[in-house]
């Protein structure tokens, strides 16, 4: 297996870590060509500061590509028609039609094209999802998130429904395991140029709800979520990835084993490209999420709910 890796910045160094401890990074590229220079040669890779060099001079099966939002389309548009399977950071384009191009041309292309919603990968998730799937506490009803911390210095060109919400839209969906058909939002700006803070309320069948907060504003780092479900409440951190469940009479603290989402998350792609498993993020469901983005967006706007009829 051979991957490279389209951008290196803030979020992106990791990727290349781990990229590089999995023993399968070939090269680097970065529009930047001594961070492109410095990377290459801190981790002994070939790197280029054009994404067509690369393309043209190494021989590699995929690529992750972690630049800003607003590139997204353009470098995987470039990747899968060389016919490389490809990674894209969160959300995967800012526009759901350009999400929706990319799908069909990794069909096209045979290729597989998934996106970073890290958060599946997380322990802590994984076990609210065992128990909702079994209704180990009855039926799941309600979600509320919560994902506040300062704006990172690498974000400039989205809001922080596009960088921070989308993580818990996917999660939503996900726990749910169906797509909302209603979305209501109120944001708006205090520090920056985009949205800076937003409650989101997704409205699932049967009145099961997500409840969505993230600001930009809160100088302490928070990352949490709760599931209401009929028979308790489980409350759990996603930093720290600690689960607790409150019951009526009892509270219960699972046992959980920590581990590094990002490395789970990169483990799943390679193992779909080798056929050891399948995606846990495709491309429709990156898609569903760009949608409910744009919708949280245009509600909060105008002030009103958007509805939906999502894949």
């Amino acid at each position: 297996m051979k991957i490279v890796q389209v951008g290196t910045g803030g979020w992106g160094k990791n990727h290349i870590r781990i990229l590089s401890q999995l023993g399968v990074l070939v090269a680097i590229c970065d529009a930047n060509a001594q961070r492109s220079k410095e990377y290459g040669e801190k981790y002994s890779v070939n790197h280029y500061d054009s994404l067509d060099d690369l393309i043209k001079s190494e021989k590699f099966d995929a690529a992750f590509v972690v630049t800003p939002t607003s590139t997204h389309t353009m470098i995987a548009t470039k990747l899968i028609e060389a016919k490389k399977h490809v990674f894209v950071e969160k959300p995967m384009t800012y526009d759901s039609l350009d999400g929706e191009k990319l799908k069909e041309l990794a069909q096209k292309n045979k290729v597989m094209l998934t996106c970073g919603y890290i958060e599946r990968f997380n322990p802590a998730v994984n076990i609210v999802k065992n128990y909702v799937k079994k209704k180990k506490y009855g039926e799941l009803v309600m979600l509320e998130f919560h994902r506040e911390n300062k704006m990172p210095l690498q974000i400039k060109d989205v809001g922080i429904i596009y960088d921070t919400s989308v993580h818990d839209i996917d999660t939503a969906n996900w726990l749910f395991d169906e797509m909302p058909y209603v979305v209501f939002a109120r944001s708006g700006k205090i520090y920056h140029e985009h949205e800076d803070f937003a409650s989101i309320m997704l409205g699932y069948k049967n009145n099961k709800t997500a409840i969505i907060s993230s600001n930009w504003i809160t100088p302490k780092k928070i990352r949490t979520f709760s599931a209401v479900c009929t028979d308790a409440v489980i409350v759990s951190d996603f930093i720290s990835q600690e689960i607790k469940v409150e019951r009526k009479d009892e509270t219960e603290i699972p046992r959980n084993d920590k581990k590094e989402p990002l490395l789970l998350e990169i483990q799943n792609f390679i193992g779909a490209i080798e056929g050891k498993n399948d995606l846990l993020v495709n491309a429709q469901q990156a898609v569903n999420v760009t949608k409910i983005a744009e919708a949280a967006l245009l509600s909060s706007q105008k002030g009103v709910p958007i509805y939906l009829d999502l894949k």
